[in-house]
């Protein structure tokens, strides 16, 4: 895929020289003149800020480019001012597809100057961003319970640690097969996370997701930093709870800071509520930090597998190897058949507020999202609750969905999340999560939800220098800069349900 251009003061912004469409960067009249590169283009109706307007011809059945790579078919004859969107163009997308390995040429590792956060180190190695207590739960019946805890703990310990946390979900109870099998593997993930320098873990003593089954799940848990028990056999978990967060206490606040090489930083790569700029401006923006990432010998991880759909031979040509590339076509087409199993088509994206945003087709979507993942090398497939290994770029299997993504990407290991936005959003999760704005707008409409605006390539800020900022805010915040989502007390979990409840 070709990278982004550099930031234009016209009214259009084309990605790709091969591409049919551009996205426009303000309200276009109909019969307006646009320039483009010293040729015009005449708008054949009204555009609103943020779609396509042709720019070449396209013959009804054709396919229409955008990045460089098809975003679908041309439902009718398409002539160059015309707006292009859901009314004349549509996804090709059917079904499992076949892809064939072609081992590529492997890119030059780039040579980065060393750089380094003031960080965590843990006992198993791993380095955190933040020194917290988390409280967990097995099950959903203690979740107020581990509220309460987190609450009560926050006052009465209050600047001793960086902060006392429940992350309550519903689950663990009445659960099967492989839906227990996702619950209990994301709270252990949980667990072993380098941001929480201590766990209370609280079950409730009858459920399905049982307490010492997931601690034998667990072996990286550190055994020291944890506390857990079960509800329903002491006589007041609340005293108890906050008994065992003093003990963590006392362990925890001793623990300092110490310079650690982004080498050890892992970047979880995520977006939602996109929109006609998404791939234009803040996800090829993430790409470069993922590139930075990994050429320093870090490890960026790119998720959402249903916006994968459509764009996978981006993703699968920077396959590492022939079982990385197996592997990456097991979980998309996995993926697949789990829409196709359940009588939902897989192109049944974009979402109201992205078609809103002027994204037409899933394939559009796809193509801005994988961008998030820059041109690294792909080293890595996840499944759903595994864990990072070696260095470099990672898929990792979970859906679309912000909450859920988000969740899997921290229990994976991201101990910073940068999170691309066109439309905007509160949420925050276990990790420190930047979030990324794709247009001015709505950085300047809520301040109080963004901490980056890429908006400002499109208004003589260069990619380069752009990057280099969101660079120096993702060390800034690992380093400990409280994020706008942290500051707002935005920090949630959402796990995986995709089974049958007894």
């Amino acid at each position: 895929m070709t990278d982004t251009l550099q930031p234009q003061r016209e009214s259009i912004h084309p990605v790709d020289p091969r591409d049919h469409v551009a996205t426009t960067l303000r309200d276009i009249a109909g019969g307006e003149a646009l320039s483009l590169h010293g040729k015009t283009v005449v708008a054949r109706a009204d555009i609103p800020k943020g779609h396509k307007i042709a720019i070449r011809a396209a013959k009804a059945g054709e396919s229409v480019l955008k990045y460089g790579w098809p975003i679908g078919r041309a439902l009718t004859d398409i002539a160059p001012g015309d707006h292009v969107h859901i009314h004349n163009v549509a996804t090709r997308l059917e079904g499992v597809e076949a892809f064939v390995w072609t081992p590529a040429e492997p890119e030059p590792r780039r040579e980065v100057a060393p750089r380094a956060f003031q960080g965590y180190r843990r006992k198993n190695g791993r380095a955190g961003t933040r020194n917290e207590i988390w409280v967990l739960c097995t099950v959903g019946c203690v979740a107020n319970t581990a509220r309460r805890i987190a609450e009560k703990a926050n006052q009465r310990f209050a600047g001793r640690v960086d902060g006392v946390f429940a992350f309550p979900h519903p689950f663990g109870c009445s659960q099967l097969g492989d839906d227990l099998a996702h619950t209990r593997k994301l709270i252990a993930a949980l667990a072993s996370h380098p941001n929480a320098g201590g766990v209370l873990l609280l079950g409730l003593g009858c459920e399905n997701n049982q307490l010492k089954a997931l601690l034998e799940s667990a072996p990286e848990i550190d055994r020291e930093r944890l506390r857990s028990f079960t509800t329903q056999m002491v006589e007041d978990e609340l005293e108890d709870g906050l008994a065992a967060v003093e003990a963590l206490v006392e362990i925890v606040e001793r623990d300092r800071r110490e310079p650690i090489p982004v080498s050890e930083l892992v970047v979880g790569l995520k977006c939602g509520g996109s929109d006609g700029f998404s791939g234009v401006t803040a996800n090829p923006l993430v790409g470069r930090i993922a590139d930075k990432v990994a050429d320093a010998g870090g490890t960026p991880v790119l998720t959402e597998i249903p916006e994968v759909f459509g764009a996978e031979g981006v993703l699968l040509a920077r396959a590492a190897s022939r079982e990385v590339f197996d592997q990456a076509v097991c979980v998309i087409d996995d993926f697949k058949r789990y829409f196709i199993d359940n009588n939902q088509p897989i192109y049944e994206n974009p979402s109201h507020g992205n078609i809103a945003g002027g994204i037409t087709t899933l394939e559009e979507k796809s193509l801005g999202a994988v961008q998030k993942g820059g041109r690294a090398p792909l080293v890595e497939v996840l499944r759903y609750g595994e864990r990072v290994g070696p260095h470099g770029l990672t898929l990792l299997e979970a859906p679309g969905n912000d909450a859920v993504s988000s969740t899997a990407l921290t229990a994976a290991g991201a101990t910073v999340i940068l999170f691309t936005t066109g439309r905007g959003t509160p949420l925050g999760f276990p990790a420190p999560t930047l979030k990324i704005a794709s247009n001015s707008d709505l950085a300047q409409r809520k301040p109080g939800w963004i901490d980056f605006d890429a908006g400002q390539v499109l208004t003589g800020v260069s990619m380069d220098d752009a990057a280099d900022a969101l660079m120096d805010l993702v060390v800034e915040t690992a380093s400990g800069k409280a994020t706008k989502a942290e500051l707002n007390g935005e920090r949630e979990i959402a796990i995986w349900k995709s089974g049958v409840t007894l």
